[in-house]
């Protein structure tokens, strides 16, 4: 099972146990975060997509890093006119653990596949 998120302005797949690289969340580490921005949900054949976001769903982490990324250099430089530009970026990230993915169709769907190995 896993979930699409939104955060920081871009999406990103999720799954229970993994950990996923966003953008800072103003949180400080060993903190719990929730995504109420769940915009798809897949649980083997069962899915559910948001209009813009499935209702009732969050997924819930726990912040285990904050860090910076590795550097990128920006170079600029005109030609025949002696302009050159040299920057470095880093990135700033937070490092989240996906503990749960909580929503009634996850829930059904789990009691619906527990039910069909029973039988």
């Amino acid at each position: 099972m896993y979930a699409i998120v939104e955060t920081g302005g871009k999406q990103y797949q999720v799954e229970e146990g993994r950990y996923v690289d966003v953008e800072l969340l103003g949180e400080e580490k060993d903190s719990k975060v929730v995504f109420d921005k769940v915009v798809m949900i897949v649980n083997g054949k069962k899915s559910k997509v948001g209009q813009p976001y499935v209702a009732n769903a969050k997924v819930e982490g726990t912040v285990i890093k904050i860090d910076r990324a590795k550097k990128i250099i920006v170079f600029k430089q005109r030609p025949k006119k002696g302009y050159r530009k040299k920057q470095g970026h880093r990135q700033s990230f937070a490092r989240v653990m996906i503990n749960k993915i909580r929503t009634t169709v996850a829930k059904k769907a789990a009691a619906e596949a527990s039910e069909t190995t029973e039988a």
